[in-house]
């Protein structure tokens, strides 16, 4: 085992995900005893959903890279990482067909006022007269951020509902989705003001924090439907609740808050619009999406120390 370098994981993985670490690291978990020393001698941790302030990688003196469990990394300073050469490996790509089919599934849930409906029928028999919903077919699908997430969202839409795609993202080539119909734009304002329904999946910077406001969702088609996978803060609540309070927008749902797990405290005014559907960010909470992801995690950071250690004992 000695010749394997040592990782510390700081948070729970999938049992087979940890036999797999196992094979390749020596493992050292919270419950270890060696554990409560990890910020002296990490210099390779594995983590899924814990914070890593400055002040956590300023206390770890000998931290060269960090595998990340999951795409986003907005938990993580970068900063303080980019500083020291601290190497910060997500998994792009790994959960994203698990994220695509929630949002699929709060589409549906949302047009079809199934919360509402629901909510309703608790109380007392709902006639199937009251009932409305709307059809997804041949809709148009507006996606602002065009990578692995939101190009599965097109697929979907693309060959289940017939549906026109328009799509937004000033980084990516101009050569990708050449399988996938759609129409590009240059501007998120062109999106919002096309589609039916609206896919965010870009991660929360300093750039896209508040992106869709209280003026830009008044863009949107009254009857349009809002869908945030993606990070809480890139849709404004406060200007989120106000539009559809004001009757704007059919519904939204929403699988990410700037408070998660989402609380009735925070969020209840919202809530008591029944087409809104709140979900505590499940998007990639399925057995399938939490093994590839911790196994890619653990595979990027051992092909990062092979490379970087030449074989040299970490």
């Amino acid at each position: 085992m000695t010749n394997k370098p040592t990782v510390y994981v700081l948070d729970t993985f999938p049992p087979k995900a940890i036999e797999h670490a196992k094979t390749l690291f020596n493992v050292i978990q919270p419950l270890d005893e060696a554990f409560q020393y990890w910020r002296q001698n990490a210099r390779a941790l594995l983590i899924r959903s814990s914070y890593l302030t400055a002040e956590d990688i300023a206390s770890c003196p000998n931290l060269i890279a960090i595998g990340k469990h999951g795409v986003g990394v907005d938990k993580i300073d970068q900063d303080a990482c980019a500083k020291r050469g601290v190497k910060i490996l997500n998994t792009p790509g790994a959960n994203a067909r698990d994220v695509a089919e929630l949002v699929v599934a709060l589409c549906l849930s949302v047009a079809r006022e199934v919360r509402s409906i629901t909510t309703r029928q608790m109380s007392k028999p709902v006639p199937k007269e009251t009932c409305n919903g709307l059809t997804l077919y041949q809709k148009t699908i507006g996606i602002i951020g065009m990578g692995n997430i939101g190009r599965t969202v097109a697929g979907i839409f693309r060959g289940g509902f017939d549906a026109d795609i328009i799509a937004f993202d000033p980084y990516l080539p101009e050569s990708i989705w050449s399988d996938i119909p759609h129409m590009r734009v240059n501007s998120i304002d062109e999106v919002l003001v096309q589609a039916d329904i609206l896919s965010i999946h870009v991660p929360l910077t300093g750039e896209t924090r508040d992106m869709i406001t209280y003026d830009r969702i008044r863009m949107m088609k009254p009857d349009a439907i809002l869908i945030n996978a993606a990070r809480g803060g890139i849709v404004n609540e406060a200007d989120l609740t106000r539009a559809l309070s004001e009757g704007h927008l059919w519904g939204a749902g929403l699988d990410c808050h700037e408070q998660e797990p989402p609380s009735r405290e925070k969020y209840g005014f919202l809530w008591e619009n029944l087409n809104v559907i709140s979900t505590p960010h499940i998007g990639a909470a399925t057995s399938r999406a939490q093994l590839a992801s911790a196994t890619a995690a653990i595979e990027n950071l051992h092909q990062y120390l092979s490379r970087i250690s030449k074989f040299q004992i970490l």
